[in-house]
């Protein structure tokens, strides 16, 4: 008795994307956000007080103290992120300059919007981000962490008080440019849930990417290394 066995071949390509300063700021700056995102929301829906001396058990002030610390941990890996955009690859600046000047883009991000809509019947490939995930990680992520950055510190500047850095270079304009302190409290948290939603985006395309375009993106994140099943990716033909 013999059987037919048939064997189907495909090609793998693989490409470096991802340097090891911009995989490891990722996955700090992801935790960091994270306590941020748990500790923000905390600051504004406390929890019930406890009983006794505040401080014996000192929760909302371990809840602030994460919250300030993971805070500079995010201003801080930005302004070493931009650094990296001008030192590191071209994968490195992409995300802070969208090549919003090319027809290509807008042609391939409005295929992406179709993909994403499950009308687009094929995945175009790309060796880093898609037009899509490029243009909305420039608007919701680069911005909105500039202006969590911003209005974050110019509410810290009204603990440190007059005179301290904090104060001067955010609280002295910021608070005013709002109109009130309330104001700004009231645009941080909204800001929070952009951020939030972001992030909420961001995993599922990472993930629905992962699965249905036959190309590495989780995977990418750890190793640098993006592989290619079937196919080259996009923007190598540019």
């Amino acid at each position: 008795m013999s059987a037919d066995i048939t064997t189907t071949s495909h090609s793998e390509e693989a490409v470096y994307v991802y340097q090891a300063p911009v995989r490891l700021w990722h996955w700090i700056n992801a935790i960091a956000i994270l306590v941020l995102a748990v500790t923000g929301y905390l600051i504004g829906s406390p929890p019930p007080a406890v009983g006794g001396e505040a401080s014996d058990s000192f929760v909302f002030g371990w809840i602030r103290y994460l919250h300030f610390s993971a805070a500079y941990i995010v201003a801080v890996g930005f302004v070493f992120r931009v650094y990296w955009a001008f030192v590191g690859n071209s994968h490195a600046r992409q995300i802070f300059l969208p090549p919003v000047w090319r027809g290509s883009f807008w042609k391939e991000l409005v295929h992406e919007v179709l993909w994403y809509a499950m009308i687009a019947k094929q995945p175009l490939k790309y060796s880093g981000h898609n037009p899509l995930a490029t243009l909305v990680m420039h608007v919701m992520f680069v911005w909105g962490i500039i202006f969590m950055i911003v209005t974050g510190f110019a509410l810290y500047g009204e603990g440190t008080g007059m005179g301290s850095w904090q104060y001067e270079m955010f609280s002295s304009w910021v608070i005013p440019l709002f109109g009130q302190s309330q104001d700004v409290h009231t645009w941080h948290h909204l800001g929070f849930w952009v951020i939030v939603c972001f992030v909420i985006a961001h995993i599922y395309a990472a993930v629905r990417e992962d699965i249905m375009s036959r190309q590495s993106i989780i995977s990418s994140m750890f190793s640098g290394w993006r592989t290619f099943r079937d196919g080259k990716p996009a923007d190598d033909d540019h």
